[in-house]
């Protein structure tokens, strides 16, 4: 089930297709549309993509993990990590589209 990965000059690439923007007006729109998001998740903020999901920060704390070769206990600094739930739309768009496919096959 490996697909192809949409790079970002893919989606400059469909930005142009579906639109009338010029392949740098898109990538400036692309660019700028990703600065926002991650400008707001560096300050905490949750990104919130109608008919799409929403992007989070979430604090790990700190823990005790394992290295799996040697089995030694090594601790695991406290950090922050972006989190992604998609909405409920975008879910039951990607099943039936699943479906589909399986249909077909």
């Amino acid at each position: 089930m490996a697909g192809k990965t949409i790079t970002r000059a893919d989606l400059v690439e469909a930005l142009v297709k579906r639109s009338s923007l010029q392949r740098s007006d898109a990538n400036r729109l692309l660019t700028r549309l990703l600065e926002i998001m991650q400008d707001s998740l560096v300050a905490g903020e949750t990104v919130k993509l109608s008919r799409f999901g929403n992007f989070n920060v979430r604090s790990k704390r700190q823990r005790v993990g394992r290295n799996p070769k040697t089995g030694e206990e090594v601790p695991i600094t406290p950090r922050r990590v972006v989190t992604f739930r998609p909405s409920q739309m975008l879910r039951e768009f990607v099943e039936k589209s699943g479906r589909a496919a399986r249909a077909k096959s």
